[in-house]
């Protein structure tokens, strides 16, 4: 199976939810009236758009009714809408002096630790070298889990006992990176603290420890956004963008749920750029978010 038809399949929940619906609102030719727009806004709206977005979708549907048969069909129209929306691929790209730093965020259970695997099998496979930080301390789990990945994919890791302090195991992979050349330095994080440090002050620790190691770094902060969670994840982007000023997202679990709408949401209204969707388990699954891709698989 080819990437796109890949991508496709993870994307069939959604599709069936908003394309299927789509295509009964629109069925026989139905006209652009009120009633239409407000099936298409409560599907939209049900299929994790979000009510600014939904909104803004209909909005200019109901404006633009002239360039609508221009298009052919309100299909067609809202095809190049979403397109829009989305704007233009804003891909992970590594850049300037090594190591490049990828700063690691988000709750637990959000495929965090999974994502870094997975990005580490595609830096290794382009012939990088990659440094995997094992800064989530508070799991002995994701420290074990991290190093199964290192093991499958031939990164090294740096790593302490689990409780010990996340922001010295940060500082100590950015140096040994420094120190053997390597190309990129992956540091995991903490999704949920069990001591009475708050969270966002544990990530920005982390992030100014690692600044003191390299100035220019974390060069990018990813954030890990579980799909299925639909809202609550619109919600967690915008605590920890205030909180950690995130450069990018990674949107796993895709091929999970029946509201990819999402995707648009989080571009509309926190205008962070999403870099990486998940669609599957396989390495290959984890790709770069190109939205003309993202439309053509979902409109089908």
């Amino acid at each position: 199976m080819g990437l796109f038809d890949r991508l496709k399949k993870g994307l069939e929940k959604t599709r069936a939810s908003l394309m299927g619906g789509i295509d009964n609102i629109f069925s026989g030719g139905k006209a652009l009236d009120e009633e239409s727009l407000e099936e298409l806004e409560e599907l939209l709206i049900s299929s994790d758009i979000g009510v600014k977005t939904a909104s803004g979708i209909v909005e200019s549907l109901n404006e633009k009714k002239g360039d609508i048969k221009k298009a052919g069909s309100p299909r067609e129209f809202l095809k190049g809408e979403m397109t829009g929306l989305l704007g233009r691929p804003e891909p992970l790209v590594l850049f300037g002096e090594k190591p490049f730093v990828i700063l690691t965020i988000g709750v637990n259970g959000a495929g965090k630790t999974t994502t870094i695997g997975k990005l580490a099998a595609r830096f290794t496979q382009e012939g990088r070298s990659v440094v995997l930080a094992a800064a989530d301390t508070f799991r002995a789990a994701a420290i074990e889990q991290l190093e199964i990945w290192s093991q499958r994919t031939g990164a090294q890791i740096i790593k302490q006992q689990a409780g010990g302090d996340p922001a010295a195991v940060a500082f100590d992979a950015v140096e040994a990176a420094k120190k053997r050349g390597a190309d990129v330095v992956i540091v995991d994080t903490a999704g949920r603290l069990h001591t009475k440090t708050n969270l966002m002050e544990e990530l920005k620790k982390v992030r100014r420890v690692i600044q003191k190691a390299m100035p220019d770094a974390p060069q990018e902060t990813l954030l890990v956004v579980d799909a299925t969670n639909g809202q609550n994840a619109l919600r967690q982007a915008e605590l920890f963008n205030q909180a950690i000023a995130v450069t990018g997202i990674a949107l796993t679990k895709l091929d999970g749920t029946s509201k990819g709408g999402i995707v648009f949401t989080i571009k509309r209204e926190l205008g962070i750029p999403i870099k990486l969707i998940g669609v599957g388990e396989a390495v290959e699954d984890l790709r770069d978010f190109d939205p003309k891709d993202f439309i053509d698989a979902l409109f089908g």
